[in-house]
Parts: C-alpha cells; sequence; structure tokens
C-alpha cells in the first residue's frame, strides 16, 4: 500500500526557516511525481513544488509568493521528500501536504502540470502537517 506520511510542521517566527520531511513508502518503483502543496485557511490548496523521482527532474511553482525560498530535494535510499523553506513568512502560515502521481503513463512535466492545475484529482496523499508562522 503506498502511503504518504508528511511532518517537520510546527510554530516558527517571521524570518525563520524550517524543513518539512514526506516519508514515502510502498511504491512498487520510480515512475512516480512527488509533490508539496499547502493550504492556508480559506484558500485552495496550492501546489508549491514537485520531483520526478526517476530522474530528478524538479518543478516549481510559479507563484511569486514562493519563489526563491521554498526548494525540493529528495533522498531516494532513505524513501524521504523534502521541502526547505527560508526566511519564512506569516502567509507561509498553511497545513502542508505531500502528494504523489504515477508517471508511467505521461511525462512528468506533463503529470505536474496536471496536479498543480487540478489537486483535487490526485488520490495519493499524505496527511498534512501544519507550519504556523507567527511572532
Amino acid at each position: 500500500e503506498v502511503q504518504l506520511q508528511a511532518s517537520g510542521g510546527g510554530l516558527v517566527r517571521p524570518g525563520d526557516s524550517l524543513r518539512l520531511s514526506c516519508a514515502i513508502s510502498g511504491f512498487t518503483d520510480d515512475k512516480y511525481a512527488v509533490a508539496w502543496f499547502r493550504q492556508a485557511p480559506g484558500k485552495r490548496r496550492e501546489g508549491l513544488s514537485a520531483i520526478s523521482l526517476r530522474d530528478g527532474q524538479i518543478f516549481s511553482s510559479t507563484s511569486e509568493s514562493v519563489k526563491g525560498r521554498f526548494s525540493i530535494s529528495s533522498d531516494n535510499d532513505k524513501h524521504l521528500l523534502y521541502l526547505d523553506m527560508t526566511n519564512l513568512k506569516a502567509e507561509d502560515t498553511a497545513v502542508y501536504y505531500c502528494a504523489a502521481e504515477t508517471t508511467a503513463m505521461r511525462d512528468p512535466a506533463i503529470t505536474v502540470g496536471a496536479m498543480f492545475r487540478r489537486p483535487d484529482l490526485i488520490i495519493l496523499w499524505g496527511q498534512g502537517t501544519l507550519v504556523t508562522v507567527s511572532s
């Protein structure tokens, strides 16, 4: 059974950095794209960044709100996905989720594009981890 488990959230101050982790288990191959999303209260779920496990391609959100501050990486040996966040701001307060889609049938770029456009169609989600940025 494929499972994703996000962790690492907490209360931080503006300007702080934080690393989130997503533990990945149950995948039978590496033909998956795994992505980070967040959802702030009253807002739609927003795609942040994704990585293709097979070849390490990284796909980042074009959102100006996180550009240059958030970065994704993975440790395939440890089956972990990371989201490194720097210079955190109050507007980064949200529940952060990891999600996965198979890339067996489509190019990873197309898969990730679809994930970001229609997160409501993603089936594989980890439970979220809350990040609160407050002074």
